[in-house]
Protein backbone atom coordinates (compact mmCIF):
# COMPACT_ATOMS: atom_id res chain seq x y z
CA UNK A 1 0.00 0.00 0.00
CA UNK A 2 1.18 3.49 -0.84
CA UNK A 3 1.27 6.03 1.99
CA UNK A 4 -1.13 8.90 1.23
CA UNK A 5 0.48 12.28 0.74
CA UNK A 6 -2.65 14.48 0.68
CA UNK A 7 -5.58 14.50 3.12
CA UNK A 8 -8.80 16.43 3.36
CA UNK A 9 -9.23 17.57 6.98
CA UNK A 10 -12.69 17.70 8.55
CA UNK A 11 -14.44 18.28 11.87
CA UNK A 12 -17.62 16.50 12.97
CA UNK A 13 -20.07 17.06 15.80
CA UNK A 14 -20.87 13.31 15.75
CA UNK A 15 -17.64 11.42 15.02
CA UNK A 16 -19.28 7.99 15.19
CA UNK A 17 -21.88 8.95 12.57
CA UNK A 18 -19.01 10.28 10.44
CA UNK A 19 -17.17 6.96 10.72
CA UNK A 20 -20.32 5.07 9.68
CA UNK A 21 -20.80 7.38 6.68
CA UNK A 22 -17.16 7.22 5.56
CA UNK A 23 -17.05 3.42 5.87
CA UNK A 24 -20.19 3.26 3.69
CA UNK A 25 -18.44 5.32 1.01
CA UNK A 26 -15.54 2.85 1.01
CA UNK A 27 -12.96 4.41 3.33
CA UNK A 28 -10.91 2.12 5.56
CA UNK A 29 -9.76 3.00 9.04
CA UNK A 30 -6.05 3.47 9.67
CA UNK A 31 -6.19 5.15 13.07
CA UNK A 32 -8.82 6.47 15.49
CA UNK A 33 -7.66 8.15 18.72
CA UNK A 34 -10.50 8.64 21.20
CA UNK A 35 -10.58 10.66 24.39
CA UNK A 36 -9.69 8.65 27.52
CA UNK A 37 -12.68 9.97 29.48
CA UNK A 38 -15.31 10.34 26.72
CA UNK A 39 -15.14 7.73 23.94
CA UNK A 40 -17.53 9.75 21.76
CA UNK A 41 -14.79 12.38 21.34
CA UNK A 42 -12.30 11.68 18.56
CA UNK A 43 -9.02 13.57 18.86
CA UNK A 44 -7.74 12.27 15.54
CA UNK A 45 -9.00 9.85 12.90
CA UNK A 46 -7.20 8.87 9.73
CA UNK A 47 -9.02 6.97 6.99
CA UNK A 48 -7.60 5.63 3.73
CA UNK A 49 -9.24 6.18 0.33
CA UNK A 50 -8.02 3.42 -1.95
CA UNK A 51 -4.28 3.53 -2.70
CA UNK A 52 -3.31 7.17 -2.47
CA UNK A 53 -5.94 9.27 -0.74
CA UNK A 54 -7.43 9.85 2.64
CA UNK A 55 -9.19 12.04 5.15
CA UNK A 56 -8.31 13.07 8.66
CA UNK A 57 -10.88 14.34 11.10
CA UNK A 58 -11.67 14.97 14.71
CA UNK A 59 -14.58 15.97 16.87
CA UNK A 60 -15.72 19.58 16.79
CA UNK A 61 -14.05 21.59 19.53
CA UNK A 62 -10.91 19.44 19.49
CA UNK A 63 -7.75 20.73 17.86
CA UNK A 64 -7.72 23.37 15.12
CA UNK A 65 -10.72 25.60 15.77
CA UNK A 66 -10.60 27.11 12.28
CA UNK A 67 -11.81 23.80 10.77
CA UNK A 68 -15.61 24.05 11.03
CA UNK A 69 -18.08 21.15 10.79
CA UNK A 70 -20.11 21.02 7.60
CA UNK A 71 -17.95 23.39 5.50
CA UNK A 72 -15.81 21.05 3.38
CA UNK A 73 -16.06 19.70 -0.15
CA UNK A 74 -14.17 16.52 -1.00
CA UNK A 75 -13.86 14.91 -4.44
CA UNK A 76 -13.75 11.11 -4.51
CA UNK A 77 -12.54 9.51 -7.73
CA UNK A 78 -14.18 6.12 -8.19
CA UNK A 79 -13.26 3.32 -10.59
CA UNK A 80 -15.98 3.76 -13.22
CA UNK A 81 -19.37 5.27 -14.05
CA UNK A 82 -21.32 2.43 -12.39
CA UNK A 83 -19.46 2.96 -9.13
CA UNK A 84 -20.70 6.56 -8.96
CA UNK A 85 -24.22 5.18 -8.52
CA UNK A 86 -23.14 2.43 -6.10
CA UNK A 87 -21.20 4.79 -3.82
CA UNK A 88 -24.04 7.33 -3.95
CA UNK A 89 -26.54 4.65 -2.86
CA UNK A 90 -24.25 3.53 -0.01
CA UNK A 91 -23.79 7.11 1.17
CA UNK A 92 -27.54 7.76 1.10
CA UNK A 93 -28.15 4.58 3.11
CA UNK A 94 -25.65 5.87 5.71
CA UNK A 95 -27.50 9.15 6.25
CA UNK A 96 -26.34 11.32 3.35
CA UNK A 97 -28.58 13.43 1.11
CA UNK A 98 -28.36 14.09 -2.62
CA UNK A 99 -26.88 17.41 -3.69
CA UNK A 100 -26.60 16.53 -7.39
CA UNK A 101 -28.11 13.54 -9.18
CA UNK A 102 -25.78 11.36 -11.28
CA UNK A 103 -24.99 12.94 -14.62
CA UNK A 104 -22.44 12.94 -17.43
CA UNK A 105 -19.81 15.60 -16.79
CA UNK A 106 -18.89 17.93 -19.69
CA UNK A 107 -15.19 17.14 -19.13
CA UNK A 108 -15.81 13.37 -19.18
CA UNK A 109 -16.92 10.69 -16.80
CA UNK A 110 -19.96 10.60 -14.57
CA UNK A 111 -20.51 12.43 -11.31
CA UNK A 112 -22.96 12.97 -8.48
CA UNK A 113 -22.77 14.76 -5.16
CA UNK A 114 -24.12 14.12 -1.71
CA UNK A 115 -23.89 15.76 1.69
CA UNK A 116 -22.83 13.78 4.74
CA UNK A 117 -25.05 13.99 7.84
CA UNK A 118 -23.32 17.23 8.93
CA UNK A 119 -23.42 18.99 5.56
CA UNK A 120 -19.96 18.40 4.08
CA UNK A 121 -20.20 17.88 0.32
CA UNK A 122 -18.82 14.70 -1.28
CA UNK A 123 -18.45 14.79 -5.06
CA UNK A 124 -18.35 11.30 -6.60
CA UNK A 125 -16.51 11.32 -9.90
CA UNK A 126 -15.40 8.68 -12.38
CA UNK A 127 -13.19 11.24 -14.13
CA UNK A 128 -9.66 10.75 -12.75
CA UNK A 129 -8.23 14.07 -13.91
CA UNK A 130 -5.31 14.58 -16.24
Amino acid sequence: MTTPQLYACLRYRDADAALTFLHALGFTERLVVRDDTDASVVHHAQLQWRDTGGVMFGSAGVGADWIKPGNATVNLVVADDAEVDAVLAAGLAAGGRVLSEPDAAPHGGRNAALADPEGNAWNLDSYPGV
